[in-house]
């Protein structure tokens, strides 16, 4: 079927509690989204840590994970700029071999000496080994890959992981749409039943391999570059999520002339989940796998710039005009032809508001300058356009303001 494939991303590692000790699968470990430039920072920090001048203010000297923390948080508790995850990584890599693999009830102690700090799971003066985190006397099997310290917060970014889709015009068009519901109701949600009709090359069916899980969209929205006005990808509008229970299918019967004749049978779907009404005319694209992503903040390369395409969520409403606060979600005019890749932390500038220089009898108008605004981290790609989350903020951002690498 020619539909929006979502993009696959590792699944977290999984960690064997072996003996009362925790052991991690290496197998496993070495899957998760580490660059070789990454690597390269963590490693050339671990052989004498980082300037004391960059740590934060309050820096704890020691602190217990606890459930409920982050990546982005516990970098943030430690670094001046939260996005040199990679950093905080280096402090230590001999005890954490992988930025994921922290764990609430981890103790975290600050090393200073010679004007370079040092992160350590052990106290020290202390040898490695004794830094063993018990956590029962008996033997057990488990998987952990759940209670790894997320990067964000996941309540933040989960519906954003399976809402938003970009596709080409065509896209849609091809895709299976709804075409009746029973009791001949104009509108449809959760728990109702509906037929739907899939492109005559590629019809739903019930084969091994096919999909079951689908997700219903309507009006793919045209996303402009605000600089060019070229049109970067269309952004479908999420109204639910649909289960295919019956394929389609031909029944043949009496034509009541003596014949037989052949009808067509659309496809079964239960709804559930919607958002909202659900009619005739909408899509459905195949529903991505469930996965567990945990996102490596680091920056992407000096001289990256992007622009606030939309604001994810606006264009329904037709508030494209208004401003994005904390926690929301923008779409930016970059994507994985340009490198962009899900973790890149990127700075927001403020556009410099155009003014009349009242202090000049010319009543001239100058525009001011560019100011930084706040963080947003990229957690989802498309070709063209990708999605990111505002961390911190200071004033709205608008569509057309810039994004730029956060070491700029």
């Amino acid at each position: 079927m020619t539909a929006f494939t979502s993009a696959r991303r590792t699944a977290l590692g999984a960690l064997t509690v072996a003996a009362g000790a925790l052991l991690v699968a290496p197998a496993q470990a070495q899957n998760h989204p580490i660059s070789g430039q990454q690597r390269a920072t963590a490693q050339d920090v671990s052989q004498r840590g980082i300037p004391v001048a960059d740590l934060a203010p309050n820096a704890p000297d020691v602190y217990v994970v606890k459930r409920g923390d982050t990546l982005w948080g516990i970098s943030g508790l430690y670094l001046k700029s939260a996005w040199r995850w990679p950093e905080l990584w280096g402090m230590n890599m001999q005890a954490l071999p992988n930025p994921h693999l922290i764990y609430p009830g981890q103790t975290l102690y600050l090393d200073k000496d010679g004007g370079y700090a040092r992160l350590r799971t052990t106290a020290p003066g202390t040898s490695a080994s004794s830094g063993t985190v018990r956590v029962s006397p008996s033997t057990r099997s488990d998987s952990l890959s759940s209670t790894a310290l997320p990067t964000l917060k996941p309540h933040l970014i989960e519906p954003f992981l399976v809402e938003p889709v970009v596709v080409d015009a065509s896209v849609l068009q091809r895709a299976p749409r709804v075409i009746a519901t029973q009791e001949e109701r104009v509108l449809m949600a959760s728990g109702d039943r509906a037929y739907v009709r899939g492109d005559a090359a590629t019809p739903l069916t019930m084969d091994p391999g096919e999909p079951r899980q689908f997700r219903v969209f309507r009006d793919a929205v045209a996303l402009k570059d605000p600089q060019t006005g070229e049109i970067l990808g269309y952004e479908a509008q999420y109204l639910g999520k649909a289960e295919l229970v019956r394929g389609e299918s031909f029944e043949k019967s009496s034509d009541g002339k003596g014949g037989i004749r052949t009808d067509y049978v659309p496809a079964t779907v239960d709804l559930s989940g919607s958002k909202e009404e659900i009619r005739a005319g909408d899509r459905l694209l195949p529903a991505p796998a469930r996965e567990f992503i945990s996102y490596v903040p680091r920056a992407p390369r000096e001289g990256t710039e992007a622009r606030v395409v939309s604001i994810y969520g606006s264009s329904a409403a037709g508030a494209s005009a208004g401003s994005a606060g904390q926690n929301q979600v923008v779409a930016i005019n970059l994507g994985t032809r340009n490198g962009i890749e899900a973790g890149h932390v990127m700075r927001l500038m403020t556009k410099g508001d155009v003014i009349k220089d009242k202090t000049d009898p010319k009543l001239p108008m100058i525009k001011l300058p560019s100011e930084s605004n706040g963080l947003a981290m990229v957690f989802r790609t498309f070709d063209r356009v990708s999605y990111a989350l505002i961390l911190e903020i200071r004033t709205g951002v608008r569509v057309g303001d810039r994004l730029v690498s956060p070491q700029e």
